[in-house]
């Protein structure tokens, strides 16, 4: 039998803000705030694009271009979603596909769920992937997805 040609995974990242679930859907909603905790740019990479119309039916973009010393030097890569479900202050859902240089490499569904508690929001994120011939595989997107969090974290609190 032939190797399958997509992989399917499904994880789960739980993580606790000390700040009222508000906070943590406008680090999502404002494209400002977004940027700066979701943008990968550094070492590796460096930010072309980040476009987010948020509403339901409405797009984000984001494009990256990998930097000498990079595991992919001058390739860009591109995530294109649209959003799916919001509701204010308690859930997100975008679904999103990724590019790397001209080959798609995975489609997503990711939920974000804010669960206001004593000490502030629990936030469940779940992410249903299909990975497809090339791709980053589901640990290094959970990885990514990690950091992502903790640079949220971070984010909040600014100000």
């Amino acid at each position: 039998m032939q190797e399958p040609s997509v992989i399917h995974n499904t994880f789960v990242i739980e993580r606790s803000y000390p700040v009222r679930p508000e906070r943590v859907f406008s680090a999502f909603a404002d494209p400002a705030k977004k940027r700066r905790w979701f943008g990968v740019e550094g070492k590796e990479a460096a930010m072309e694009q980040f476009d987010m119309e948020f509403r339901v039916g409405g797009a984000e973009r984001a494009r990256y271009r990998f930097k000498e010393g990079s595991p992919f030097p001058g390739v860009a890569l591109a995530s294109e979603g649209s959003y799916q479900d919001i509701v204010a202050n308690r859930r997100i859902v975008i679904a999103s596909t990724m590019a790397l240089g001209d080959k798609r490499i995975s489609a997503s569904l990711v939920t974000i769920e804010l669960l206001p508690t004593d000490q502030g929001t629990d936030l469940i994120c779940t992410h249903q992937g299909a990975f497809f011939e090339g791709a980053d595989g589901p640990q290094m997107r959970e990885a990514g997805w990690r950091g992502l969090l903790d640079q949220l974290g971070t984010e909040l609190t600014r100000d």
